[in-house]
């Protein structure tokens, strides 16, 4: 009697680590990883690279960072539609193959500077910006599909936990490369190199078995604006994430500009982004354990995020006097961001499978493409209210929305995801 007991316990065990190291979740995770690192890698060497293209760093840094961010917003709609109507591979493909292509023609930049090099540069990192707004939520959508529901929360904080690493390896590849043009290159290739691993993954069975009903409108991306409750849903998911690029886009690469406010001699945002998503990497695996132990979607997010809040009193209220100081209050508020995975798994599972691949991969892209938005705020609030305030308000505004939307969206917490909308 005990003996089978242990045994049907250490096979469920075996069953469970077989899903959650299954291809569809490496394959999802390696794919993030090169995703955040090629995302990051322009804000990293955004400096060493126009200097050395002679160009003044930080204003063609911000016209070629809203390149980039315009390009993920569009990239989001085409690859999710594309992968509600062609399915969630050949969006893994595509992707992939646009971003690590942009990737490696900007480690040649050097030899094509000319008078048009900050147009190029931009144009490059636009187009990179398209490739890279399909990875996270086709990723996402294959693994939710792929796993039992039980495993899904666990699966998806794999990928994220997983993939957010890319951040500190572009940082640390930076340093120890020494160039930034060999840094672009090793993104590029580590993409192509993906390519070649993407080719033995399957699609997702859901997929397969819509793909078969013809009647069933897939992808239709203004179907999420048509229904009003869909919209709401669809709003929701997007407002519970943008705490996260709050964070990130304000407090960890404007990082620079809080130094003189709280006394701090210098601060690098380089390394404000390191630590930030160092704590968003740990968060994001803990954040799928805390959804299965508090069965809830919902709780998991909402704790992490007053448990952001508190950081953020701390550091605005000037608890921060040292460099140190202020990167461990980025990791804090990385730790609490670390719902990014529970946040697009939970925009996953609240759509139908004709448009789920719509709906996540957009999700993400309009929380980044916000980021300008909450940076015009910020900017219009810092001459007369300092740099504090102004991320104050942007913060408490941001934060609302966020707490709202999570307390009012509906659970999906062990939902069956087999269903059209």
């Amino acid at each position: 009697m005990h003996h089978s007991l242990k045994y049907t316990t250490m096979t469920a065990t075996e069953n469970k680590l077989k899903h959650l190291l299954g291809l569809p979740v490496i394959v999802a995770a390696l794919g993030y990883f090169v995703d955040i690192y090629d995302l990051l890698l322009f804000g990293i060497v955004r400096v060493p690279s126009l200097q050395s293209l002679g160009v003044n760093a930080d204003v063609a840094g911000t016209h070629i960072m809203n390149y980039q961010m315009t390009g993920l917003l569009l990239g989001g709609i085409l690859w999710g539609i594309l992968g509600d109507k062609k399915g969630r591979l050949s969006v893994l493909f595509g992707s992939i193959i646009v971003y690590s292509t942009a990737n490696i023609v900007c480690g040649f930049l050097p030899v094509l500077n000319g008078p048009y090099i900050v147009e190029i540069y931009a144009w490059l990192r636009f187009i990179a910006g398209i490739g890279l707004a399909g990875e996270l939520g086709a990723g996402i959508t294959l693994v939710s599909e792929s796993l039992p529901k039980e495993l899904r929360a666990l699966g998806t904080s794999i990928v994220a936990g997983f993939g957010l690493f890319g951040a500190v390896v572009a940082n640390l590849t930076v340093e120890l490369a020494g160039s930034w043009t060999t840094a672009y290159l090793i993104g590029g290739v580590m993409g192509l190199a993906l390519l070649v691993l993407r080719i033995s993954v399957s699609e997702s069975g859901m997929y397969q078995s819509l793909e078969k009903k013809e009647h069933v409108a897939k992808g239709n991306f203004i179907s999420l604006f048509t229904h009003k409750g869909r919209l709401i849903r669809y709003l929701k998911c997007i407002a519970i994430g943008l705490p996260t690029w709050f964070c990130i886009g304000i407090l960890a690469v404007m990082a620079n500009q809080f130094a003189p406010a709280m006394g701090i001699e210098s601060l690098n945002p380089g390394k404000a982004i390191m630590w930030a998503y160092v704590g968003i990497s740990v968060g994001d695996f803990a954040s799928g354990f805390i959804s299965q132990w508090l069965h809830s979607r919902k709780k998991a997010i909402l704790y992490m995020m007053l448990f952001t809040v508190i950081g953020i009193v701390l550091l605005l209220s000037g608890v921060a006097h040292t460099e140190n100081q202020y990167y461990f209050y980025c990791a804090w508020m990385g730790l609490g961001t670390g719902y990014w995975a529970m946040f697009v798994t939970l925009a996953a599972e609240q759509f139908g499978t004709n448009i789920r691949s719509t709906a996540t991969t957009t999700v993400p892209n309009m929380v980044r493409g916000l980021l300008p938005v909450m940076l015009l705020g910020f900017d219009f609030l810092k001459p007369n209210q300092g740099v504090i305030m102004a991320a104050a308000v942007v913060g408490i505004v941001v934060f609302a929305l966020g707490i709202y939307a999570t307390i009012s969206i509906s659970e999906t917490h062990g939902k069956d995801l087999d269903f059209t909308e």
